[in-house]
């Protein structure tokens, strides 16, 4: 994928102008006469996400004209330039936009990258071998591990529940681990009693497919502790509070959490920042047996907190819990955890814009700059201390699923929340992982959201290349 992005410009390769809207003959200046006829004769008008590949006088392509829109246009999509990178017939192609900024050109760059990805585990969906020249002042290799950070998460997630079960998110894990030299290791079935992580086995104990907790390790041990929380519920079908089918449809991108935590720590491994990495990933199957667990049970979790199961469908909070206990325990620096969580983030904020948790204000006001910096969309959340006795039922101390739906990604971040005691910082992210319609760079489909934030954040924080 990374040969997409080419570091040095061949003498033949062809350029993309941009031309706004109002602007078109500007793009013009230059190009064959034969080029600009036809363009007008097109009547080509720069709206954006449009194109025109330009004939020269014997036929092949002599330029491409992408549409640009305007300012108003332009705010509002992201990767505007992968409209054409979809359709581009082979050939090597350079954009020749010396108007735009260092973040606009890496935008482009990433842009076309991203637009690139396809799905092809079960049919061929190939694209035609278009490839960019790195814009000026673009690192080629630097866009490129960011995508394939991407192209990874949206890979797992989109991978039938059928052969992306806990055994084979473990086994995602193991291979990232193996192809950078990070240890890895899990915990399955009855031995997660043992070793004492009673929800994560709860959840999962009625599938035919066992839980497990899965781990890896990589880095100086005395570099900064960065931590990953990834929720790997393969499929979610409600346990015994039984999803309706239309609800159920899309539950096999209920691990996205964990897909964009992979995705995330593959960008940093690749990147080799200076940080001690973990990444921990509860990988179970919410099924319904005689052994799945039921509402009004009361269980104890790792941290010793007991949990009232008001509702069975509330499960990766659960999961998420242990996990975030143990992670606590190292007293990290940065504690980050990702997860499909609630419906309720997506009435607020809709399946783009991702919400995050944290009290840590500087990190914060650092990841809502990152995010809009690199076109990553995030949204920081109140942890509203108000809505604390709402997590509070009469018989334990903690309620998975409390009555009424309102605040409910709230109420979910601060049940986290009691799980991270002695973490320096700590941000939870609420994500939906999942494109339900196309958009340049964001084909339909499974999605990594907040991971591009989340990478330059860490790199800026802890120094390393990005």
């Amino acid at each position: 994928m990374s040969e997409a992005l080419l570091a040095a410009p061949p003498e033949n390769a062809i350029p993309i102008r941009l031309a706004p809207e109002g602007g078109v003959e500007a793009a013009l200046a230059g190009l064959p006469d034969c080029a600009a006829a036809y363009a007008r004769a097109m009547g080509f008008s720069g709206k954006l996400g449009r194109w025109l590949i330009l004939p020269g006088p014997d036929g092949a392509p002599a330029a491409a004209l992408a549409g640009w829109g305007d300012a108003k246009a332009r705010a509002r999509t992201r990767f505007a330039l992968g409209a054409f990178a979809e359709a581009a017939p082979a050939g090597v192609w350079r954009l020749d936009a010396p108007e735009l900024t260092q973040d606009e050109r890496e935008e482009a760059a990433l842009g076309w990258l991203l637009s690139r990805y396809r799905f092809t585990r079960y049919r061929d969906a190939r694209l035609a071998d278009a490839r960019l020249v790195a814009p000026e002042g673009v690192e080629p290799e630097r866009v490129a591990r960011i995508a394939r950070g991407v192209f990874l998460a949206r890979d797992l997630i989109n991978t039938p529940a059928e052969e992306m079960g806990p055994a084979q998110i473990e086994e995602a894990v193991f291979d990232l681990a193996a192809r950078h030299g990070a240890a890895a290791d899990s915990i399955v079935g009855d031995a997660l009693l043992e070793r004492g992580f009673p929800l994560i086995h709860a959840v999962g104990r009625a599938a035919a497919r066992p839980p497990r907790l899965v781990g890896m390790e990589w880095g100086d041990e005395d570099a900064p502790r960065v931590t990953l929380v990834g929720k790997g519920v393969a499929f979610d079908t409600g346990g015994l509070n039984l999803k309706p089918g239309g609800s159920m449809g899309l539950m096999k991108k209920d691990m996205g959490g964990a897909a964009n935590v992979l995705g995330l720590a593959s960008m940093i491994l690749e990147a080799r920042l200076p940080v001690r990495l973990r990444v921990l990933i509860p990988a179970v199957e919410n099924a319904v047996s005689g052994a799945a667990m039921r509402p009004g049970d009361v269980l104890r979790s790792r941290k010793g907190l007991t949990v009232e199961i008001n509702n069975t469908d509330a499960e990766g909070r659960l999961v998420l819990a242990d996990a975030l206990a143990l992670a606590d325990e190292e007293s990290p620096d940065l504690l980050v955890d990702m997860a499909t969580l609630t419906g309720a983030a997506r009435v607020a904020l809709g399946p783009e814009l991702a919400p995050f948790y944290t009290d840590d204000d500087a990190l914060a006001q650092a990841l809502s700059e990152a995010a809009q910096r690199v076109r990553d969309p995030l949204w920081r959340m109140p942890l509203w201390p108000g809505y604390e006795p709402m997590i509070e039922p009469a018989i334990a101390d903690l309620d998975n699923a409390p009555a009424g739906g309102f605040a409910g990604s709230i109420t979910a971040a601060l049940f986290l929340r009691r799980f991270v005691e002695r973490a320096r910082a700590w941000a939870h992210f609420d994500i939906y992982a999942w494109n339900p319609k196309a958009a340049p760079g964001r084909p339909k489909g499974g999605e990594a959201q907040g991971v591009r934030a989340l990478f330059e954040v860490i790199a800026r924080r802890y120094g390393g290349d990005a």
